[in-house]
């Protein structure tokens, strides 16, 4: 694997204002979620769109709303389409979903007149936003498209990590569309209890976070995949914190907690390499 010449490097289309801008909005958005679900997670019932008993759970999808922010910023502050591609699968892939999982549980959600105008403004707010994001990632796409979708050839991945991205990008997604169909039968393998509307908003993340591991299979370019990386080790940073929070939720004897904390450690490790500087190529001694 080598740095990419000069040459090759300029062939990278620009990326559209359209994308850029709706990727800072996405990064805004999933910040304010964060603080909600991370920040407060004990007061759901008043602060978020709907009551979320557990706070293990609620810190889980906090610290995935706030990990999610290294993806998007990362994104639209990349100089190219390259650089700027690795968000757009995945952001569009977990939107879809949690609009699905809230339109399939809306009862659930904070919309009776009875409670605090604030409160069912979260909820609606909430709804606009999954409703309007997926729609408008389709026409900035669709905008990036008609100007130009052009990269330089990929650089290339590590031979030991494409296996170990294929395999994680497997269980994330296996995983996550079982929580997504079944939550009541595939909790089984989560290491604390979920409800089916917790189980299914879990599933869309795990399914947002295969997503993105499989397209970074796809682009096999380690410098567009920094933003991912990113977002990677903030998963695996927020995550401890969150289990040193509320750990005591789980059944640490259980293989389920083994295999969460391991999975973690791989993302972490994964997205640190894709942090790192390409090595230079050298030159032949003459």
């Amino acid at each position: 694997m080598v740095a990419r010449p000069a040459a090759e490097a300029a062939s990278s289309a620009p990326v559209v204002p359209a994308l850029r801008w709706l990727l800072y909005t996405a990064a805004v958005l999933v910040f304010l979620a964060g603080v909600q679900l991370f920040v407060f997670p004990l007061r759901t019932d008043r602060y978020f769109a709907w009551t979320i008993d557990s706070p293990m759970t609620a810190v889980f999808l906090g610290a995935s709303y706030w990990s999610a922010m290294g993806l998007e910023v990362g994104a639209a502050r990349a100089k190219d389409w390259a650089g700027a591609r690795v968000a757009v699968p995945a952001v569009f892939v977990f939107t879809s979903l949690t609009l699905l999982v809230t339109l399939w549980h809306l009862a659930r959600f904070h919309i009776a007149t009875d409670l605090e105008l604030a409160t069912q403004a979260v909820t609606w707010t909430w709804l606009a936003i999954y409703t309007l994001v997926p729609l408008l990632l389709v026409v900035a796409v669709l905008a990036q498209r008609r100007s130009s979708t052009a990269v330089p050839p990929p650089s290339g991945l590590p031979a030991p990590v494409q296996p170990v991205l294929a395999g994680l990008a497997v269980l994330l997604l296996g995983l996550g569309i079982a929580l997504l169909i079944a939550p009541s039968w595939a909790d089984a393998a989560w290491p604390w209890p979920l409800t089916p509307l917790t189980g299914r908003a879990v599933g869309a993340w795990l399914v947002g976070l295969g997503t993105a591991t499989a397209h970074a299979l796809v682009i096999r370019d380690r410098p567009s995949l920094r933003p991912l990386g990113v977002a990677g080790v903030g998963f695996g940073l927020l995550q401890t914190i969150a289990l040193l929070r509320h750990g005591d939720e789980l059944d640490w004897g259980t293989p389920a907690a083994v295999g969460y904390v391991t999975v973690l450690a791989v993302v972490t490790v994964l997205s640190a390499c894709a942090l790192l500087p390409s090595p230079t190529p050298t030159r032949p001694d003459h």
